[in-house]
């Protein structure tokens, strides 16, 4: 491998430091967090901080330095008179930033305000053979900051912001659903039939069974069997994958959280959803607006709006789509409107299809407020409840900003020969060439036979949450590592 003139001259200095010391050391014992050590009152002493040196300014006798980790900086002065002749000639010949050390010594305030730790002794605790880069934001170092995420996070701290915030969003969750009874549990990314959701699986070959599997789009039917064998409140914080196209708002692998909650239904759900996210915002950004896109959401007011999914689409399109049974004929249909054309409803095979991109069209990508949309077709979704009054609507909910869905929820099918009627339904689209269709999933049915109890379900994407919440315009923005296209 090639090396640059200034990775050079560190491998120079570090073959250097081994004349002084081990310069990757076992470990190194430490008093404070540095987010701990500024709230400190001066004139605490034998306080022992550790970190990555983000900034050094050397001088003759004095130098001050800044170290960092994750969660804060924190300014360090360096005297002479203080670490000994040998030591600061060490520091100041054979130290750079981006090295790691360990500090011992006391808490006083600057002049200017600065919060400081006067060094005592310093260890040297790992050598940066690749320097810090000069600057590091912009469009032009968009690519960078996602395969190199490590140095995105030392010098951006708008992506420490949101990657702390990532981390106490998983904390919240456990805690937030713990105290509301639900527990934790963990369900196959490896499965033998795809369900759970519409999409298009990843697919792989299983060597010492000999058997193809798909990789886990959604954890629902698992967490449902857990239901059926005794859990009442249930969830997981689950990686799933659809291979799909990539946007703004969709990766193939993203996180998703679901819980299920014995004897709900989804309006049940709807008001714990709406204290969830109320909690989670105050929890990380202590208000319950939010900025996204330029505009302020607020999700504390006391009434979203309410959309009903069937009815608004009856009125966009101007007539009754629900008794339609044939893809062509509702293709036919909805031309004739002039909203669309057969150009644009080409790629859509089968019914659940062609009405979802209606959907999003007409209804979807309008919104802007908190907005609960209710009352969906039934061939959107083969594992809701259908509703008492009328079978071809279920009861379903989804809360949608800014275009966006946050989440989707619904009162759960549990008459197992409605739930076959509806999987082979599936079967039938998969044969108009719709290939984000479920399976026929018998495990799943067998369990649905054993008896469940009424359940409402509820999932969302904590990577679409997180772009909202911290306004980043794209879920890689959100997620540490995106996948990238190989370079080679």
């Amino acid at each position: 491998m090639e090396r640059t003139e200034q990775e050079l001259v560190r491998i120079e200095k570090l073959n250097k430091i081994k004349e002084y010391c081990n310069p990757y050391p076992e470990r190194y014992e430490i008093t404070h967090k540095i987010k701990d050590a500024r709230l400190l009152e001066d004139g605490t002493t034998d306080v022992r901080i550790a970190g990555r040196i983000v900034f050094m300014r050397k001088m003759g006798k004095l130098s001050f330095i800044r170290i960092r980790d994750i969660e804060g900086d924190m300014q360090l002065e360096i005297k002479i008179d203080l670490v000994g002749e040998n030591n600061y000639e060490f520091f100041k010949k054979l130290i750079d930033t981006g090295d790691f050390i360990g500090a011992h010594g006391d808490i006083f305030t600057t002049q200017t305000g600065e919060k400081t730790l006067r060094v005592r002794e310093f260890m040297f605790l790992g050598k940066a053979l690749r320097p810090l880069p000069e600057k590091f934001h912009g469009l032009s170092d968009t690519e960078m900051k996602y395969r190199q995420r490590y140095v995105d996070l030392i010098m951006n701290e708008e992506s420490r912001r949101v990657f702390l915030g990532r981390s106490k969003l998983y904390a919240f969750i456990h805690k937030f659903l713990g105290e509301n009874g639900f527990l934790e549990v963990e369900t196959p990314i490896l499965q033998n039939a795809v369900s759970g959701a519409s999409a298009k699986p990843f697919y792989t070959h299983h060597n010492a069974l000999d058997m193809e599997c798909n990789l886990r789009i959604a954890p629902e039917t698992y967490l449902k069997q857990c239901v059926a064998g005794g859990y009442s409140r249930v969830y997981e914080i689950a990686k799933c994958f659809r291979n799909e196209g990539m946007d703004s708002e969709h990766l193939q692998e993203f996180t998703q959280v679901e819980w299920y909650a014995s004897y709900w239904n989804f309006e049940d759900n709807i008001k714990f959803y709406q204290k969830f996210i109320r909690s989670l915002l105050m929890e990380l950004i202590g208000t319950t607006k939010v900025i996204y896109q330029d505009k302020e959401i607020d999700f504390g007011i006391s009434d979203w709006k309410k959309i009903n999914y069937v009815e608004e689409m009856r009125k966009l399109l101007g007539f009754d789509f629900l008794p339609i049974d044939d893809p062509q004929i509702l293709k036919d249909k909805i031309v004739e409107t002039g909203l669309f054309s057969y150009s644009d409803l080409d790629d859509y095979k089968s019914l659940s299809q062609i009405i979802d991109f209606c959907y999003k069209r007409l209804i979807r990508e309008k919104i802007v407020e908190p907005t609960i949309i209710y009352n969906y077709p039934s061939v959107l979704i083969p594992l809701a409840r259908r509703n008492d009054n009328d079978e071809r609507i279920i009861d379903v909910f989804q809360v949608l900003v800014c275009g966006t869905e946050l989440c989707k929820a619904y009162s759960e099918l549990v008459n197992p020969f409605i739930q076959r009627q509806a999987f082979e339904d599936q079967l039938k689209a998969k044969a108009q060439g719709d290939d984000e269709t479920m399976d026929l999933d018998e495990n799943f049915l067998m369990a649905m036979e054993q008896g469940m109890p009424p359940i409402s379900g509820l999932g969302f994407g904590i990577d679409r949450l997180l772009m909202i919440i911290f306004n980043q315009s794209s879920v890689r923005d959100v997620v540490l590592f995106p996948q990238m296209k190989d370079k080679r």
